[in-house]
């Protein structure tokens, strides 16, 4: 008989490779089922998905009589200061508009939560203040200023101005840098943690462990203290970044928003440690850590106010960490808010917090 004839190794090695992976129930549904999942929900959710609504908001006459502005040939036409501009804003369907008074206008600005302010009070024309360097703010004053030309009827064009706005806490620099500062914070408390334990655990290093006089709560709140430590020099660098480059101000007092940082850090550390406390593969882990913060990068306002969703999902997404880090920390360094302003974010964060850290000491396997 003649000898079987010997298999590469490179064929052995690369079987033995697929064969570890389909072993793993994890890292076949998080490879292949959940893309397809992901896929099969963003396609139904944006399927039919209108263009985005600009807000806007008319500051309101600051009597109910305004004058209106007289007619002369080829000046402008008459019109009924704000009633009238937000009658003819609320035609156009991409412009969700609101009458309010000045101070409310200029604060929804300041926060993110309008694109563009249009000031048509005194009765000499329309002032649209806005921010140039937000693309939402842009697109806003080209529709705005539309309306308000096709209300008037075209023929006569309504004289209309500009107010870029740049003062600080209204830039929208301003407003991402707190967003920014979130962000990194679920970043570093979620992925930092939680990959550290998972490796531990693949690699034997955890069950090693078991003998020692140390207590879970020890192993998982030795975690919660070293991010912290971290924490001090990622956003230490960040934050001194936008302060000295950029001019980001600063106007509630600094200990608040250190606190604010230190609750959001060992908040998303909590939730780190729960996500970690059962996986056993870095695809597994991975795959959950994306679960947990994709809804957050969407909706809790990073880069655009959270406002701007629909106020159905509202109590929903004022519930997610990630949204009350974000709307702390901008209350604080933009408003100057003090410990009661923002103490509903804070309620959030610590429930958050308890929760977290209490079902990941019941969860959490050493093997």
């Amino acid at each position: 008989m003649s000898e079987r004839a010997p298999k590469s190794s490179l064929a052995e090695l690369t079987a033995v490779r697929f064969k570890e992976f389909i072993r793993e129930p994890e890292a076949l549904f998080w490879s292949f089922g959940f893309p397809i999942l992901l896929a099969i929900g963003l396609g139904i959710a944006f399927r039919n998905r209108p263009p985005d609504i600009s807000h806007v908001a008319v500051i309101a006459a600051p009597q109910p009589s305004s004058p209106s502005i007289n007619a002369t040939a080829g000046g402008p036409v008459p019109l009924k200061v704000d009633s009238q501009v937000a009658q003819w804003l609320r035609r156009e369907k991409l412009l969700a508009v609101e009458v309010v008074s000045r101070d409310s206008a200029l604060q929804g600005l300041r926060t993110g939560r309008l694109a563009l302010v249009v000031d048509a009070s005194d009765g000499t024309g329309v002032r649209y203040r806005y921010d140039d360097t937000r693309p939402d703010a842009r697109t806003a004053r080209l529709l705005v200023d539309d309306a308000v030309q096709a209300g008037a009827g075209r023929n006569t064009p309504v004289h209309t101005s500009d107010q870029i706005v740049r003062e600080k806490g209204a830039r929208y620099i301003d407003f991402v840098v707190p967003g920014l500062l979130g962000m990194t914070i679920m970043g570093g408390g979620i992925w930092g943690l939680g990959f550290s334990i998972v490796d531990q655990r693949r690699k034997n290093l955890l069950k090693r462990l078991i003998a020692t006089p140390m207590s879970r709560a020890e192993y998982l709140a030795s975690y919660l203290m070293s991010r912290i430590v971290l924490l001090v020099l990622e956003i230490g660098l960040l934050l001194g970044a936008a302060i000295a480059i950029f001019g980001v101000p600063m106007r509630g007092p600094v200990a608040v928003t250190i606190v604010e940082i230190v609750v959001s850090s060992l908040t998303f550390g909590g939730i780190g440690l729960l996500i970690a406390s059962r996986a056993k593969t870095i695809e597994g882990v991975s795959g959950l850590m994306n679960l947990v913060m994709l809804p957050m990068w969407v909706l809790s306002g990073v880069f655009f106010s959270s406002k701007n969703f629909p106020g159905a999902v509202q109590p929903f997404i004022g519930a997610l960490p990630l949204t009350a880090a974000n709307d702390a920390l901008r209350a604080t360094m933009l408003q100057g808010a003090s410990w009661a302003a923002v103490g509903p974010q804070f309620a959030v964060l610590i429930a958050w917090m308890i929760g977290s850290f209490v079902i990941a000491l019941k969860l959490f396997r050493w093997r």
